[in-house]
C-alpha cells in the first residue's frame, strides 16, 4: 500500500522536529511546545483546527502549498498557526495557552 499524502508530511516534519508520528487520536505531532495536525483537504481545515483544541501549547496546522492561504484565512483571528509542508512556518502561532 503506498504512503498517503498526509503520511507522507507528517512523517517529515516529525522527522524535522526530532518527533515521532503515530497515527492516533489528536494533534498528529506533538513535541515539548508544538502541536501540529496535518491537513490535506480544505474541506478539512476546520476539522484540523478541532484535532488542536486542549493543546496548551503552539498550535498549527500543517498544510500542502497549495491550502497555505487557505488555512491562513480559515485560522484567521484564532492562536492556530500555520506551516506548509515541509515544516516552514507561513503564520506563526499564538503563544502557549493557559499563561
Amino acid at each position: 500500500m503506498s504512503e498517503t499524502q498526509h503520511d507522507r508530511i507528517a512523517k517529515a516534519i516529525a522527522k524535522k522536529k526530532g518527533a515521532t508520528y503515530p497515527p492516533s487520536k489528536g494533534a498528529d505531532i506533538v513535541t515539548s511546545d508544538e502541536a501540529v495536525e496535518v491537513e490535506v483537504d480544505e474541506a478539512k481545515l476546520s476539522e484540523g483546527m478541532q484535532q488542536l483544541r486542549g493543546y496548551r501549547k503552539r498550535r498549527y496546522l500543517a498544510v500542502p502549498k497549495n491550502l497555505v492561504e487557505a488555512a491562513k484565512e480559515t485560522t484567521k483571528g484564532t492562536q492556530v498557526g500555520v506551516m506548509d509542508e515541509t515544516g516552514r512556518i507561513r503564520k506563526r502561532a499564538g503563544g502557549k495557552r493557559g499563561k
